[in-house]
C-alpha cells in the first residue's frame, strides 16, 4: 500500500491549507454558527470558485476534477484540522454520492451545481425509532396519479438549514427493516420556508452545526423526483454512507492533530513548580500515548480510503474498523487535551473545547462504537 501522496494530491492540500489559515478565523466562524447563518457563505464561494474542493472527487461528466478517495482524505483532514463548520461532507460525499450513484437528469443537474457551489444537500434518513439503522424506516412514499405522497417523521437531518435540495429515504415497497423496497427522492428545500407538507423543527447541534427534526405530513413531490430505480436504493446508501464515514474519519485525524500539536506547545509553556509541566515524566507518557493514538488512526483511515473501491464486504469491515479505531482515539486524546489544559481546557475562549465538542460528535456520527463492533463482527463471522 502506497502511502505517498503525489505532487497534484501535495499542491490541493497545500492550497487548502494555505486558504484556511488566511481566511477562516476559528472565532469568527463560531461566532457565524451561535448567532449568524449558521455558516460562512463567502467561505463555501472560496471553496466552490477559487479552490474548486466542491469538485474535486467529483466525476469530469459534472465539470468535477474527477478525483478519488485520497482527494477525499487530504480535503477532510485540512477541513477537520481547521474545525470548518460548512457543509462539506453532507453535500460533496453523502449528497453528491447519492445523486451521482442514482442518476438521471435530475441528479445530474443537482451535481453540476454542487460543483458550482449554487446547491448543498441534507439527507433525510434517521428516523425516531431507527436508532442507528439505516434500513429502519416507517417513512412511505405511495404514488398518486402522476405524483409521489410522503409521510413520516426523520431526526437529526444535519445540515438541513443550509439545504437547497433534500434527498428523503422513503420506504415504496417491503417490510420495516428490509434492505429491498427502499427509494430516494429529491427536492428543492428552503428550512426557512419549507414547502408545503413538511414541518422543520431546525436547531444547533453539540460541535456548533446546524440540524432538523422533519416531519412529513402528505408531501406531495412530482413523478420525476424518484432517484434511481424505485425500491432499489439501499446500495448507492450503503456505499454512500461508507465514504462517508471514511471522510469524518479523516477529518477527525486533522483534528486531533491540532489538538495534540497545541496540547504539546502548552505543556512547554504552562509554569509549575518553577518548571514547564511538558518536563514531568507522568504527562510525558500521556503525551506519547495520545500520539500513539493518532498514528493507530492515521493507519486505520488509511486503510478505509485505500478499500472503498474493494468489494461490499471488505469496504464495510476496513471502513468499521476505522470507525471504531478513530472512535476510540478521539475520545481519548480528547480527554487528555481538556485534562492537560485544566479547567481552561472547556472554555470558549480555548480551541481545545471546540475540537473536543466535533470529535465527540463524530465518535457517534453514522453509527457508534458498539454499532460499528457489531457490525464488523458480523462480517468476519465464519
Amino acid at each position: 500500500m502506497d502511502f505517498t501522496l503525489t505532487k497534484e494530491q501535495e499542491l490541493l492540500r497545500d492550497a487548502l491549507a494555505g486558504f484556511l489559515g488566511a481566511r477562516y478565523d476559528l472565532e469568527k466562524s463560531r461566532t457565524a454558527a451561535k448567532s449568524g447563518e449558521g455558516w460562512q457563505p463567502a467561505i463555501w464561494r472560496g471553496f466552490a470558485d477559487e479552490l474548486g474542493i466542491l469538485g474535486a472527487t467529483l466525476p469530469e461528466r459534472v465539470d468535477g476534477m474527477g478525483g478519488g478517495p485520497v482527494e477525499l482524505m487530504v480535503i477532510a483532514e485540512e477541513l477537520g484540522r481547521a474545525l470548518v463548520v460548512e457543509p462539506f461532507v453532507d453535500t460533496v460525499v453523502v449528497g453528491a454520492g447519492l445523486l451521482d450513484r442514482s442518476g438521471g437528469e435530475r441528479a445530474e443537474d443537482v451535481l453540476r451545481a454542487i460543483v458550482a457551489g449554487d446547491a448543498r444537500t441534507a439527507f433525510a434518513v434517521l428516523e425516531p425509532t431507527s436508532g442507528q439503522t439505516l434500513h429502519d424506516l416507517s417513512t412511505t412514499a405511495r404514488r398518486d396519479g402522476d405524483s409521489w405522497v410522503i409521510d413520516g417523521a426523520k431526526v437529526v437531518v444535519t445540515s438541513a438549514p443550509l439545504a437547497t435540495h433534500l434527498i428523503i429515504a422513503a420506504r415504496t415497497g417491503g417490510q420495516r427493516r428490509d434492505h429491498d423496497g427502499i427509494s430516494l427522492f429529491l427536492t428543492e428545500f428552503d428550512a426557512a420556508n419549507p414547502p408545503a407538507g413538511i414541518e422543520v423543527h431546525s436547531y444547533r447541534t453539540i460541535d456548533d452545526r446546524v440540524g432538523s427534526d422533519l416531519t412529513f405530513t402528505g408531501l406531495r413531490l412530482p413523478a420525476d423526483a424518484l432517484l434511481g430505480g424505485e425500491g432499489t436504493a439501499w446500495e448507492a446508501i450503503d456505499a454512500t454512507v461508507d465514504h462517508a464515514i471514511a471522510a469524518i474519519a479523516a477529518e477527525s485525524v486533522g483534528c486531533m492533530r491540532k489538538v495534540l500539536a497545541d496540547t504539546i506547545d502548552y505543556a512547554k509553556q504552562r509554569q509549575q513548580f518553577g518548571v514547564p509541566i511538558g518536563s514531568f515524566q507522568v504527562l510525558q507518557h500521556r503525551m506519547v500515548d495520545m500520539y500513539m493514538e493518532l498514528e493507530q488512526s492515521i493507519a486505520a483511515v488509511y486503510l478505509a480510503i485505500h478499500s472503498l473501491g474493494a468489494a461490499r464486504a471488505e469496504r464495510a469491515k476496513s471502513i468499521s474498523a476505522a470507525k471504531v479505531t478513530v472512535a476510540r482515539a478521539a475520545r481519548f486524546i480528547g480527554q487528555n487535551a481538556v485534562q492537560l489544559h485544566g479547567a481552561m481546557g472547556m472554555t470558549e475562549e480555548l480551541a481545545i473545547g471546540h475540537y473536543f465538542k466535533r470529535l465527540t460528535a463524530i465518535e457517534n456520527e453514522f453509527g457508534s462504537t458498539d454499532y460499528h463492533l457489531a457490525r464488523y463482527a458480523a462480517l468476519t463471522r465464519p
